[in-house]
């Protein structure tokens, strides 16, 4: 979970380094960015300034849809919106129908002194906007114009041509389609009375029976129905003789009396039997009654009883007789009828098939000819409505709002285009400067060079540094220098590694300077410093401390001479110069030789910290001779002086001769505008160590000086750190 934490907190601090560089390119590049800002900016301004005033006017109209043309046979009446409308609009109000009018009403080839309409038309259109108003059916149309009275007035002209042409184009296309309509409603009407003629000789030569020949009702169905009433009426006969047979088969086999019982069962009302039937069974009953009661057969009121009753009984057999002799004529008749139903209906059937030819010819006459008096009756109708709607007033384009004389010009638009010119110019000059940094190949910040050369940097140096030993002795400048000394006390592997030299890629990169400084921050330290000016071409170290060049280090090397005598104590404590002398012509030669290894084996054993200044590695040897014989090797780097692809060569060039190069110094750094390295020298105070600050103070020995480096160890590894930008 802890390294989890780090981790985060590592990447939002590598965010930030990232955001702290893109402000440090600005702040370096501010007076790029502040001068393209300020030519883009002047540049509008003027442009703007110079630019004619040009006023605009509006008309806002209503623009509709020819949605009323007309359908001539009515199948569609519905309104449809078409997306292209507005901008076919815009594009007809432009064309030269519209403007030439609006030239010639206006006179404007001689209020403008133009030869030809056409560049009057030209120059009008390149003065006229067209626009929609959201979701309406409103358009603008404007005019720009240098005056305002001119711009108004060819604005509400253009609005006014637009309208009239629109009103024309209707009504003239009203005209021409009455025109139209009224030839197809005749030749409609011929149509349908043709087809109605034809009609008429059909059904009389088919000799067909239609009831209603102006209804779509199919004559074939009539005659189908009738046929099947036919067949159902046979067949309801069949039923009714079939049951009249039942009936007097069963009848023929019953006796009288049965069939007075059973009249109800054969649903036969015969009013006489029911009259008398009752009766005769009164006489039966009474006749019991009568023998039951002691009568004798013979008895005057039993014989008057019996010849009652025999009269009832034959009247009653006469009657059945009646009845058997009905229901055998009334099944006689009915198997006639059936028989007569029955021829008729093969008759029919027989017909039925030429019938329904002839129908079949009929109906399709008669579809024919209903088809087209619907087809005339819509188009009378719509006839009727377009020649209306011909006599009320027309308005596809309504002029809602004419224009009005504008007080304020329309262009320039000052604010916006000096807006316009703010956000440009800085994002122009921003961009420049960025892409200028990216083009930049030189040395910016230490993890150029030590991702370049993969060697670590131990200082670094602000831009115009003083000499120190000329300054006063709070300088600030002097931290820098102190770190340096700290870094390479720390780096260099034993005390014996005492000698060593500065280089440098080329001229210029502030080497002499750099050494100049560290030998006296060494000195004021406490160290015994020696300075050998082996720079034999372009020496520097006798001027900077006010000696005379007669004789050096060549003197040295090219006579037998002990090298005592050539240094020079300078007015600084502790430090001592030995100049170059007079320059030879093969410097190289005189480099290396064992004179000049004999040297620094002696200055070595004399002095604690020798420094051997040296002309730039690039283009002569003679720094390559002396880094391959001293200890140490320091490679000074201007800031954004020179490519990154120096760095490579200068530390080739190092390593082919084996020298032991412990660290580089960034110089020269723009600490006030690179905000990347005030990190490193805003605050030498505070990162000076006390106690190493007591030991610069107090003037002690160097042995001293690493006892209270182990004893403060912890502030000097801060200090260390520090200086390479890892606290």
């Amino acid at each position: 979970m802890q390294s989890s934490i780090q981790s985060t907190e590592g990447g939002a601090g590598e965010i930030k380094l990232h955001l702290l560089d893109y402000w440090r390119v600005i702040r370096v590049r501010l007076p790029l960015i502040i001068l393209v800002f300020l030519l883009v900016v002047i540049t509008v301004g003027i442009g703007t300034y110079l630019t004619p005033r040009q006023y605009q006017s509006s008309v806002t109209m209503q623009v509709k849809e020819d949605n009323n043309k007309m359908q001539i046979f009515g199948m569609d009446s519905s309104q449809h919106y078409d997306p292209r409308f507005s901008t076919t609009q815009f594009q007809i109000i432009q064309r030269k129908e519209i403007l030439y009018p609006v030239i010639d009403a206006m006179k404007l080839m001689q209020k403008w002194d133009l030869s030809s309409r056409d560049v009057a038309y030209l120059k009008l259109r390149s003065m006229l906007t067209i626009s929609e108003v959201r979701n309406t059916d409103l358009i603008q149309i404007s005019v720009m114009d240098e005056d305002r009275q001119e711009a108004a007035d060819l604005a509400n002209t253009i609005a006014v041509e637009y309208q009239k042409k629109r009103i024309d184009e209707q009504q003239g296309w009203v005209a021409r389609s009455l025109v139209q309509l009224e030839d197809e409603v005749n030749k409609q009407r011929k149509k349908t009375e043709d087809l109605r003629d034809e009609m008429a000789r059909i059904r009389l030569e088919s000799k067909i029976n239609d009831l209603n020949p102006e209804s779509m009702e199919d004559t074939r169905m009539s005659e189908e129905n009738i046929l099947i009433a036919d067949e159902t009426t046979v067949n309801d006969m069949r039923l009714k003789v079939a049951s009249l047979q039942s009936k007097a088969q069963q009848i023929g086999m019953m006796t009288d009396d049965q069939i007075m019982r059973s009249l109800k069962t054969f649903e036969m009302d015969d009013p006489t039997i029911s009259q008398i039937l009752p009766q005769y069974e009164a006489s039966v009953s009474e006749e019991a009654h009568m023998l039951n009661s002691g009568l004798g057969p013979n008895h005057p009121s039993v014989k008057s009883l019996q010849a009652k009753k025999g009269v009832y009984a034959q009247q009653l057999k006469d009657q059945i007789a009646v009845l058997r002799q009905s229901v055998k004529a009334n099944l006689e008749i009915s198997q006639k009828s059936l028989q007569a139903m029955e021829l008729k209906l093969t008759e029919a059937k027989t017909g039925q098939q030429d019938a329904k030819t002839n129908a079949i010819r009929y109906q399709e006459a008669k579809n024919s000819y209903l088809k087209a008096k619907k087809i005339l009756e819509s188009a009378e109708t719509r006839y009727s409505t377009e020649a209306m709607q011909r006599t009320m007033p027309q308005s596809p384009a309504t002029i809602w709002e004419k224009a009005e004389v504008s007080d304020f010009p329309a262009k320039p638009k000052v604010a916006q285009n000096m807006i316009i010119a703010v956000a440009v110019g800085l994002a122009l000059g921003v961009g420049m400067a960025f892409l200028i940094e990216y083009l930049d190949t030189s040395v910016k910040t230490m993890h150029d060079i030590e991702s370049a050369l993969g060697i670590q940097v131990l200082a670094i140096i602000p831009k115009d540094v003083a000499l120190l030993k000329d300054a006063p002795s709070d300088c600030p400048d002097a931290e820098g220098y102190r770190i340096l000394r700290t870094n390479i006390e720390f780096n260099r592997k034993s005390p014996n590694a005492n000698t060593l030299t500065l280089v440098s890629g080329g001229p210029g990169e502030g080497k002499s300077t750099t050494m100049n400084n560290l030998a006296f921050t060494f000195a004021k330290g406490g160290y015994r410093t020696l300075i050998v000016d082996a720079d034999l071409r372009r020496p520097s170290q006798h001027r900077l401390f006010g000696f005379q060049n007669d004789k050096g280090l060549t003197d040295f090397l090219t006579q037998n001479i002990p090298f005592e005598p050539l240094i020079h104590p300078t007015e600084v404590e502790n430090l001592f110069l030995m100049p170059s002398g007079r320059l030879p012509i093969d410097a190289v030669g005189i480099l290396n030789s064992q004179r000049m290894i004999d040297l620094i084996e002696a200055t070595k054993a004399a002095y604690d910290i020798v420094f051997f200044d040296s002309p730039p590695i690039l283009g002569v040897s003679d720094a390559s001779v002396i880094a391959s014989s001293v200890d140490l090797t320091l490679v000074v780097v201007q800031h954004r002086r020179f490519p990154r692809a120096m760095l490579v060569r200068v530390k080739q060039a190092l390593v082919n001769v084996g020298a032991n190069i412990i660290g580089c110094i960034l110089n020269n750094t723009d600490t006030r505008n690179d905000e990347y390295y005030e990190y490193y020298t805003s605050y030498y105070s505070y990162y000076q160590p006390k106690s190493l600050a007591k030991a610069s103070a107090s003037n002690v020995t160097p042995i001293g000086i690493e006892e209270l480096i182990k004893e403060n160890k912890t502030d000097v590894a801060e200090t260390d750190a520090r200086a390479r930008g890892e606290y």
